[in-house]
């Protein structure tokens, strides 16, 4: 099968479309023909050689993807040889077949398309186990979403907006990207290239929950702006993996600073992530209420302009490679369909 090999940590240039051995299910695996694959940030990060794939993970990048079983390991019960389905995977989502644990896959919402399913998984688990897991947050609280446009930020907007009618915030860097984050639901939607704490000071009185990729200098910044029993989730530490912060305020009022990373967990915490979207996200995509924005679809060839594009940090929503490219386009048939 072709697969997408990183040869040595570096820009785009390392990645390589080379041939090699088909995977085989392990017990409670599934073997998924990939139609679709989503390109994510820590795709980035893998390649430059910032995110290395866990031990028992395969070293080729790509975290989602969408396709259809080709494969059941031994043990797996409720899917069938054909069945189509998106999964977050723990690695090896950039070819044309990928094991992952039958776990962490999900049906593809009725109506979406190869493509538009492989744009979910990643960021909704991501948003899920941050925004409601981590940082509980409540019906009618406030949540500030740093990066708006992110895969990870337009969902949490949408998520925070329809299942818990929070009232919701957000940045990014473009006139463009502002009005994008208030037409999925932010209330109001500021540019981190300004003085974005104080701009959001004037909007609104704190927040009790607060979504951030970036750390460094903008963690204090961030301490102060929520709300007495306020959480701070970090995804990531893209602009500084320490910073000064007042221990004091946070002690005195009540805050939760912590973060997480979703690669590591085991099989049955992202299951129950899976089961919790099936049941209280898929519902509102499959109706139109919650979108994903596809930035644009390449070519599995054309995968170092995809990692170019992801370098610009111009993209609006999810980038994917068209791995079946026939396929991609397509929804899958219903059961029972001829």
């Amino acid at each position: 099968m072709r697969l997408v090999e990183i040869q040595g940590a570096g820009g785009p240039e390392v990645l390589a479309i080379v041939d090699g051995p088909k995977p085989e299910p392990k017990p409670g695996e599934v073997l998924i023909r990939v139609i679709a694959a989503g390109v994510n940030r820590p795709d980035v990060q893998q390649r430059r050689g910032l995110y290395p794939p866990p031990p028992d993970a395969s070293p080729v990048p790509g975290l989602d993807v969408a396709g259809e079983i080709a494969a059941i390991g031994e043990g797996v019960t409720g899917f069938s040889i054909g069945d189509p389905v998106c999964a977050l995977v723990n690695g090896g989502g950039y070819a044309e077949f990928c094991t992952v644990p039958a776990l962490q896959c999900m049906t593809v919402p009725r109506g979406l398309t190869f493509i538009e399913a492989a744009s979910l998984p990643e960021v909704y688990f991501t948003a899920w186990n941050n925004v409601i897991w981590l940082a509980r947050l409540a019906e009618g609280e406030s949540l500030l979403v740093q990066g708006g446009t992110s895969g990870v930020g337009m969902a949490a907007i949408q998520i925070a907006r329809k299942l818990r009618n929070a009232a919701v915030f957000a940045t990014a860097g473009s006139p463009e990207k502002l009005a994008v984050c208030e037409e999925i639901g932010a209330q109001h939607a500021v540019s981190y290239r300004g003085d974005w704490a104080a701009e959001l000071r004037a909007l609104t009185d704190g927040f009790d929950v607060i979504v951030d990729a970036q750390a460094g200098p903008y963690t204090q910044k961030q301490l102060d702006l929520l709300r007495p029993d306020g959480r701070l989730v970090f995804l990531a530490s893209h602009q500084g993996e320490t910073a000064e912060v007042n221990i004091r305020a946070i002690v005195r009022r009540r805050l939760t600073l912590t973060g997480s990373t979703l690669r590591p967990r085991p099989a049955a915490y992202k299951g129950r992530i899976a089961a919790e979207l099936i049941r209280e996200v898929w519902p509102l995509l499959e109706s139109g209420a919650i979108r994903t924005r596809i930035h644009k679809v390449f070519a599995f060839e054309d995968v170092r302009a995809a990692h170019q594009l992801m370098d610009s940090n111009e993209q609006i929503g999810k980038v994917v490679l068209a791995v079946d490219e026939a396929r991609a386009g397509t929804a899958p048939r219903e059961r029972g369909e001829n």
